[in-house]
This record gives C-alpha cells, sequence and structure tokens, in this order.
C-alpha cells in the first residue's frame, strides 16, 4: 500500500498501514512522540505497530541531541538471526520432537540460565574486554554480573523462540528471537526512571516518553550501558545459534551453515538522514538500508521472510520488526482455549499448552499482509515456514 501521512504537531507520523486501522491508544502514542520538539522530520511507522510501554512497537523516530528510552523498548537490543544450512526437508525425520527436545536441552528458556558460562573461545569476539566493560555500568545492575554471565546463550520467554524452517525449495534454516535478558531490562528501566524525573521532561505531553538531551551526563551513562546492553543481546544470539548448530552438528556429520543473518530491532543507531546526524531509535523496526538483509517474522504457525533493505528515506531506511500483534496477551489468554492453539499449529512441533496462549496466531497480524503493505521498503530474499518453534 502506499504510504499515507497524518499531521502531527511538531512533526507529521508517516504511516505504512492505514491509520484507521491502529488502535486508538497507539494512535495518541504516535501523537505524543509527533509533539515532542527533539524529533526530526517525520515520525516513521511501519505495519506491524501496535500500542508499547511509553513508545509504540513499530516507530522509528529521529531525534537531534536527544534520546527517548522509552523508545527503544525495555529489552534493549532485542532482536533476530537466521542461517541457512544445507540440509532438505530429506534430512529431518518424521517425528521432530527429538530435535526439539535436544534444542531445548542445549538452550535454557523461560526464565532458565546455563549453570556455568556458555560462551568460550569458539564464540567470537574479545570477552574479556566485553565483561571488563561491566563494571563501568549503572552501580544499580553491579549485583547482577553473575547472573547476565549464565544468561548469555539463552532464550527468556514471551514472544521468543528458536524455529527449525523450510523455505520454499525445502532448505532448512534455523531461525531464533531473543535481547538482551534480564541485565537489559533492569538498565532501560533504571534509565526511564532517571529520565522521567528531569525538569526538561515535566512538560511533555506523556511522562513516559522523558529524553536524555546531548552533552549530558546522563545521556552519556544511557548510551554508555545501552551500547553495551546492545552488543550483549547480539552475543546472547550469537552464542544460541552455535548451541543449537551443535545439537545439528551432532545428528548431521555433513552439515554446513552459510553466513548468519542478524538484526535488531530495539535499538539506538547513530545516522545521518535528511542531510542531518541524528539518533534513530527503532522499536520494532529493523533497518532496511539499500541491500541490508533483515528477518521478519510470523507467528509461532505462520512463517517468516527474508527480506532485503530498499534503503526508502521515509522510513528512515527501516521495516517492520514481524507481524506486529493484533491483541493484547490478556484478551488471547480470555479469548482461545488449547484446542484453539493445536488447531492454529498444526503440523509444527511445539509446545501446545495453554502457557503459550498469548503466542496464538490468531493474535497477531497477517505476516503476508504486513509484508504487501511495505514493498517499498523491502524486497522478499526467502520465504520461511517453521516445523519446530521453541517457546519459554
Amino acid at each position: 500500500m502506499a504510504m499515507t501521512t497524518v499531521p502531527g504537531k511538531h512533526v507529521d507520523i508517516k504511516m505504512w498501514t492505514r491509520a484507521d486501522e491502529v488502535e486508538p491508544a497507539a494512535m495518541q502514542q504516535l501523537r505524543n512522540i509527533a509533539a515532542l520538539p527533539w524529533v526530526v522530520k517525520h515520525v516513521a511507522v511501519m505495519p506491524d505497530v501496535h500500542l508499547g510501554m511509553g513508545a509504540t512497537v513499530g516507530s522509528v523516530i529521529a531525534m537531534k541531541d536527544a534520546v527517548s528510552p522509552a523508545a527503544v523498548g525495555v529489552d534493549i537490543g532485542c532482536g533476530m538471526t537466521a542461517v541457512r544450512t544445507s540440509l532438505t526437508a530429506n534430512d529431518l525425520p518424521g517425528d521432530l520432537a527429538g530435535i526439539r527436545t535436544e534444542i531445548e536441552k542445549a538452550v535454557p528458556v523461560g526464565f532458565g540460565a546455563h549453570r556455568d558460562a556458555a560462551f568460550d573461545e569458539r564464540d567470537a569476539g574479545d570477552w574479556k574486554q566485553f565483561w571488563s566493560r561491566f563494571d563501568d555500568l549503572t552501580p544499580a545492575v553491579k549485583a547482577r554480573a553473575d547472573k547476565a554471565v549464565n544468561q548469555v546463550g539463552t532464550l527468556g520467554g514471551g514472544n521468543h523462540f528458536i524455529e527449525v524452517c523450510l523455505d520454499t525449495s525445502k532448505r532448512v534454516w534455523v531461525m531464533l528471537h531473543s535481547g538482551s535478558r534480564n541485565i537489559g531490562n533492569e538498565l532501560a528501566q533504571h534509565h526511564i526512571g532517571v529520565a522521567r524525573k528531569l525538569a526538561h521532561n515535566e512538560e511533555l505531553p506523556d511522562r513516559e516518553l522523558a529524553v536524555f538531551l546531548a552533552g549530558t551526563p546522563e545521556m552519556a551513562s544511557y548510551r554508555h550501558d545501552l551500547y553495551w546492553a546492545q552488543e550483549y543481546a547480539r552475543r546472547n544470539r550469537s552464542v544460541m545459534l552455535r548451541l543449537i548448530s551443535d545439537v545439528l552438528r551432532k545428528r548431521y556429520k555433513h552439515i554446513r551453515f552459510d553466513e548468519p543473518i542478524s538484526c535488531h530491532h530495539n535499538y539506538v543507531a547513530e545516522e545521518k538522514h535528511f542531510g542531518e546526524d541524528v539518533l534513530v531509535t527503532r522499536k520494532g523496526a529493523i533497518r532496511a538500508g539499500n541491500g541490508d538483509l533483515g528477518i521478519i517474522p510470523g507467528s509461532m504457525g505462520t512463517g517468516s521472510y527474508i527480506v532485503r533493505g530498499l534503503g526508502n528515506p521515509d522510513s528512515f531506511e527501516s521495516a517492520s520488526h514481524g507481524a506486529g500483534r493484533r491483541m493484547s496477551r490478556t484478551k488471547a489468554r480470555k479469548m482461545f482455549k488449547r484446542t484453539d492453539l493445536i488447531e492454529q499449529t498444526k503440523g509444527v512441533e511445539c509446545r501446545k499448552d495453554t502457557g503459550v496462549i498469548d503466542e496464538i496466531p490468531m493474535a497477531y497480524k497477517d505476516i503476508n499482509e504486513v509484508i504487501a503493505n511495505q514493498t517499498d521498503l523491502v524486497e522478499i530474499v526467502a520465504k520461511l515456514k517453521q516445523v519446530i518453534c521453541v517457546k519459554g
């Protein structure tokens, strides 16, 4: 569909969905964002937009000399990783429960953690240098060091998942979705609390959108912790992918893996748009610069897309991060039963108990419609359909 524009108080709102299809509370959040004096050019709204905490999920915001931690989200660095393997559908057993169980043994889910550090010299990056930066994080998280170490290589809960998928050529992919775990959440909550108390945020339409200003110690502290958490999230996904790859290598000695595709979708980046150096927050959005590979997942029963960015300047070179919720978790739990989950995840080896009812496919928007609404933002590289889905 064509981009639509909704007038805003300070800047306009440019949307890749119809305004009348956005829930009123989310639309009000977008108007509040568009009223902030630090926002540059316009607010870009992705087709998977829905209500978020403080700032709308599916929003891309460019600010000059300011950043709102709520516009990043509490799971700093949350994102996706996917890799195509040399396996085909014919290599997979008829009963996939065994592979799912092995993955769940290798990667703790929910509130789980490893007993000891799961990363080692096989995992790329200077771990000693990375952990040395922990001591410089805000004192509010100093007691969390051991937990942060043992949660590297863990999935979490909610909408986080690990999937084994098939593309339209029947090639096997591994895909996962996770972020910065408890440490990222605690850092985000701390800094959002600090921002709310700053004097320059007193007159905002919503104090949840409180910002840090360039040149202040609060901004410096937030950016230091933010970038560390984003790196933690990237490393977390990398270790998980290696653990899952090890599971598959034990079964398939001949298996090979392509270069992984990885992208954040809750993060801050220093970029240049419309001739200005800005801080871009993508909350529920991926970077889709010209040629950038990205991942746009659907729900646990509908499939996902690998995409290539087209570099559309109006979206600040961004695209959606997934299908986006059509209803809250509470509403989904009230509306659907276990029998509905079983029906909607037919053909997928996954949890089918009431603990994941809020992740039922019908709680999400139609991923195919979401993709169709952003043909000027991305082009499709591959369409995937999961055959195994691991949830926390």
